[in-house]
Formats: structure tokens, sequence, C-alpha cells
């Protein structure tokens, strides 16, 4: 009964501090905002980062498979030691970021929560989607055992991201729906340029 009784204080103290953290490390408005807005500055410094971008696109042909879970952590990993990496480091600092591996982390919260609402919108067609894609795959005839197995392998990576958007906290998903035009205008900008 006393290991009981000395245990209650503790583990009560131990499931508040974890009700505080969760609360705490939910998305806010102002995460969102800054996120956005490094966004848009980064994508207006477009010239700056020419050269990273055809290095990046280049690596991502011999890439392996990109992590969808953690796209935008990712990204940061394979901008590491670059020239242009101290610029965009300054641009991420300056919109209240104290560190890319803190700037990654947000944007991949956000883009969870994002992908849970586009899945949302899209009702039970997205499960759809994937198993007609992976019929496909399987049935045809112009591919080799090889390529269909890396495309299943990367059908994998994107179903298992789509699973973890199905698990984004519903205060990530309530905190980021006022911002979604915003996010919208900001990666559409970044990619008809």
């Amino acid at each position: 009964m006393r290991l009981l009784w000395g245990s209650g204080p503790v583990l009560l103290i131990w499931l508040i501090c974890l009700a505080s953290q969760a609360s705490a490390q939910s998305l806010s408005d102002s995460q969102i905002q800054n996120f956005i807005a490094s966004l848009v500055e980064l994508n207006a410094m477009e010239d700056e980062f020419a050269d990273l971008k055809l290095e990046m696109e280049q690596e991502q042909g011999r890439q392996e498979m990109p992590d969808f879970e953690h796209p935008i952590s990712d990204s940061i990993h394979r901008i590491e030691g670059h020239p242009e990496f101290d610029t965009f480091k300054d641009v991420i600092e300056g919109h209240g970021f104290d560190s890319p591996a803190e700037w990654g982390a947000t944007g991949d919260r956000i883009f969870r929560a994002w992908m849970a609402i586009e899945m949302e919108s899209q009702g039970a067609t997205v499960d759809q989607d994937v198993a007609k894609a992976l019929a496909e795959i399987d049935n045809n005839p112009h591919m080799t055992q090889a390529q269909k197995d890396q495309m299943r392998a990367m059908m994998g990576g994107a179903m298992a991201a789509m699973e973890q958007a199905r698990n984004a906290p519903e205060e990530d998903i309530r905190a980021l729906r006022p911002h979604l035009d915003d996010l919208r205008t900001a990666t559409e900008s970044g990619g008809n340029d």
C-alpha cells in the first residue's frame, strides 16, 4: 500500500507535466504565421538559391527515396553544408525560429496537418486511389520487377506519410485551418516560378 501511495503523487506530477508539455507543443498561430512568412521570403530569394536548387534537383534523381513523413526536416539535412545554408538559416532565424531543426520540425507538423485536412476533404477516394495505383504498378508490362519494387517502396513511404497524417494532432489541424489559404499561396508561388 505504501508503494502505491508513494508513487501516486509522482505519477500525478508526471501526468501533469506530460499534459502541459503536450499543450505547449501544439502549433500556435505565431509558429504557423512565422513558418509561412519564412517560406514567402525564401521563395522571393529564389535567384540566390539557384545553385542549391539545381544541385538538389540533381541529387533528387540519385536519392533512393524521399522521406515522405518528414519532408521539411529531410530537406534541411540535404542542404546542410552548402554555401547558401547560412543565408537560409539567417532567414528562418529572422522569423523567430531558434534553429533549422526547429523550423524543420514545425514545417513537418504543418505539412502533416495540411495533409490530414486534404485527406479529410477527399474522404475514401484517397485509399481507393492508392489501391488503384498499386494495381497499375503490378500490372504494368513495361516495368521491370526492380522498377515495380522501387515504385511500391515509394508508395509505401507515401502510405506511411498518409497514415501519419491521419494521426496528426487535432490541435495542429485546428490551428492550421485559418492559415490554409496563406500556406497554399506560399507554396504555390514557390512552385510556379
